[in-house]
C-alpha cells in the first residue's frame, strides 16, 4: 500500500512532539508555521470556544490564488494535496496510475453521511477566505500555501460531496452547519480545532453561534 504524504506527516509530527516534550520552553520551536501552543495539552470545546479572540473580519485584498496558491505536491512523489486526502480517506481505495491518476474507489462525505457516487470535493474545514478574514491576510504567503495545503491533521482537509462544498462555500458555522444533523458537533470541534491551531479570530455573531452549540454538544478535546 502506497504510505500517503499525511500518514508520513503524522509519524513525523509524533516523533517531533516526543522530542518538543521533553525540552525547555525556550528551545521549543514553531513546526510549519503552526504555533507551538497547538502541541499543549488538549483543551475541552467549550473552553476553547471561549477563549477564540473576536474581531472584525477583513476580506479587503482578497483574492484565492494569488493569496494561497493552489494544490502543491509537497514530496514530488506525483501526487498532489487533493490526491493525497482522496487516498488517506478512501473507504475503498482507487487504482493509481502514472503520475498519481486516481480511478475508481469509494468515499463517505460525513457532512451528509451518504457514499457519493459523483465528483467528490475536498474542503477546507475553515474555508480559504474565511482564514482570510479572521487573521490569514496578516501571514505571509508561505503560511498561507501551507495552510491550504495542511496535510499534518485529518480535520483540516476533508472529502466531501461537491454539493456540500459547493453549498457551504466560504461561509462560516453562523450561516452554513452540515445537513446531517449527528454530524453537527464533529463539525465545530474541529472548526475550533482548526481556528486555534491557527490562532484565527472569530467576529461577534461566529463566537455567540459557536458558544450556543458547544453547549449542546459533548465537552470534549479539541482534537
Amino acid at each position: 500500500m502506497v504510505k500517503t504524504l499525511r500518514g508520513r506527516i503524522a509519524t513525523a509530527l509524533a516523533v517531533a512532539a516526543a522530542l518538543v516534550g521533553s525540552m525547555a520552553p525556550a528551545q521549543a520551536a514553531d513546526s510549519g508555521g503552526v504555533p507551538q501552543r497547538a502541541l499543549a495539552a488538549p483543551v475541552l470545546l467549550r473552553d476553547a470556544v471561549e477563549a477564540l479572540p473576536v474581531a472584525t473580519e477583513r476580506r479587503e485584498g482578497y483574492n484565492r490564488v494569488r493569496e494561497f496558491g493552489d494544490w502543491i505536491d509537497a514530496d514530488r512523489d506525483g501526487c498532489n494535496t487533493r490526491q493525497e486526502v482522496l487516498l488517506e480517506e478512501a473507504v475503498e481505495a482507487p487504482a493509481v496510475s502514472g503520475r498519481c491518476a486516481l480511478e475508481g474507489g469509494r468515499w463517505y462525505s460525513y457532512y451528509d453521511d451518504e457514499y457519493p457516487t459523483e465528483r467528490i470535493d475536498i474542503d477546507h474545514l475553515v474555508p480559504l477566505a474565511e482564514a482570510w478574514d479572521s487573521g490569514a491576510w496578516q501571514w505571509e504567503r508561505p503560511r498561507r500555501v501551507q495552510y491550504a495545503n495542511d496535510l499534518s491533521v485529518e480535520h483540516h482537509l476533508v472529502a466531501v460531496t461537491a454539493r456540500s462544498n459547493r453549498q457551504k462555500a466560504d461561509k462560516d458555522v453562523a450561516q452554513w452547519l452540515p445537513p446531517h444533523e449527528p454530524a453537527r458537533c464533529r463539525y465545530i470541534t474541529e472548526w475550533v480545532s482548526v481556528k486555534t491551531r491557527y490562532e484565527l479570530t472569530v467576529d461577534t455573531t461566529e463566537k455567540q453561534t459557536l458558544t450556543d452549540l458547544a453547549g449542546q454538544c459533548p465537552n470534549i478535546p479539541l482534537p
